[in-house]
């Protein structure tokens, strides 16, 4: 009857032996770090060292802000603004959907992810960062994949446009044509072996959603899907030009500061080289200042390889584009991370081993290596009709693709119309 309070009574008398964690050992970070307080500290102190910055600096940050403002103007709102159009349209419309019944047998073996979700891996491809993962939010705002399947997607569908890797990357720093397509093979086929690493994602969980066959595709009329769709692609494109202003001015600023070399340093006590210490630095906050850093004519397997990892990863700047997609969607941004990480290291070993078995040797031509510097002098006009061309005929080969699909694995089905 009293045993429960005899047991209380003997653990006070004999205490269990407490641990004591020192505050400076690996332990005493991490508990500190958890602490509201202590983060609520680091975060007052990084805001007093960035008014400090603006206030000692200003010439600095005015500089960071007009190359970050170009370069929105001249390269981010003709690039993306057009794909996020072309995005909106092909869920809104209801082509996820067709596509999606008729991949449902290819995505669902390889990915563990609906049909659906194949809309977001062809645009992650063709329109570049952050075009696969607005995608993949959309799909699953509209309820084409469920919520593990939506995580699943996101660490492998968001990744460099072929422009970017073959003309700036390739021919630009590089200064070989054949380095770019190498980089965008690996880039790519990282990519998938990293979806087929994260289709464990989520354990035994059944993805399979059962949905009614002849339930007919939700679509809304095309008026209201392209005006929805502009007004949300250019709600979109102006936080990521944030974004990039943003980092731009930081950049800017601690280059300013020696923040690049200090971290480079820190760097350089794991093993590695100062100047690839720097790179490493510089690709990991910024894709396009760190793949214009590798520019040179020595080690070039080494240099290459480092930019696959670079695409890979694809920058801090670009992972806060997508978590702000991401912040009230409920979606975990842990699985983007890793993928994204997963992704750079594998681009870049594939890299490394095919560099070994088809020697490159590319010596870098200086006018194609000043391509990379004045990328944000290109013409707005051009660009942007480059861009929303490529967009409408993407667009219209994926309108052909899923009616052509639709139409043989289903014939003229009433029951199936938009």
């Amino acid at each position: 009857m009293y045993l429960f309070p005899a047991k209380i009574f003997e653990d006070r008398q004999t205490p269990p032996p407490r641990r004591i964690v020192s505050p400076y050992g690996g332990d005493g970070v991490l508990r500190l770090l958890k602490e509201k307080k202590v983060r609520d500290a680091l975060v007052g102190l990084a805001l007093l060292l960035a008014t400090v910055g603006l206030v000692a600096m200003p010439g600095q940050a005015i500089a960071g802000a007009k190359d970050g403002l170009t370069l929105c103007f001249n390269v981010i709102v003709p690039s993306l603004f057009p794909f996020f159009v072309l995005s909106s349209l092909v869920v809104d419309l209801g082509l996820a959907a067709y596509l999606g019944r008729a991949l449902e047998g290819l995505m669902r073996p390889l990915f563990r992810v609906s049909g659906s979700c194949a809309a977001a891996v062809a645009l992650g491809f063709i329109g570049g960062y952050p075009v696969g993962a607005r995608t993949a939010l959309q799909l699953y705002q509209q309820g084409l994949c469920s919520k593990t399947e939506a995580e699943r997607l996101l660490s492998f569908c968001n990744n460099s446009g072929p422009a970017f890797i073959l003309g700036v990357v390739g021919a630009g720093v590089f200064g070989d044509s054949r380095v770019g397509l190498l980089l965008y093979l690996t880039h790519a086929l990282a990519s998938l072996l990293v979806g087929l690493l994260f289709r464990f994602y989520g354990g035994s969980e059944q993805t399979r959603t059962p949905r009614p066959q002849a339930k007919p595709i939700q679509a809304v009329t095309i008026p209201a899907a392209f005006t929805g769709a502009v007004a949300r692609s250019l709600q979109s494109t102006l936080n990521i030009c944030a974004f990039v202003v943003f980092f731009a001015v930081v950049l800017q600023l601690m280059s300013a500061c020696g923040m690049f070399t200090i971290l480079a340093n820190l760097l350089s006590l794991a093993g590695f080289q100062p100047e690839w210490a720097r790179r490493l630095v510089a690709g990991l906050l910024e894709l396009s200042s760190g793949v214009s850093s590798l520019q040179g004519s020595t080690q070039l397997a080494g240099r290459v390889s480092m930019a696959a990892f670079m695409l890979g990863w694809a920058g801090l700047s670009v992972h806060c584009q997508v978590l702000s997609f991401l912040v009230d969607s409920g979606l975990s941004a842990k699985t983007y991370l890793a993928g994204k990480l997963c992704h750079g290291l594998i681009a870049a070993g594939l890299t490394w081993c095919l560099t070994r078995l088809f020697p490159l040797s590319a010596p870098v031509a200086d006018y194609l290596a000043e391509q990379a510097e004045s990328i944000a002098a290109l013409d707005f006009s051009t660009a942007l009709a480059a861009s929303s061309l490529a967009a409408l005929g993407g667009w219209l080969l994926l309108a052909a693709l899923c009616r052509s699909l639709w139409r043989n694995k289903c014939g003229n089905s009433p029951n199936y119309r938009v």
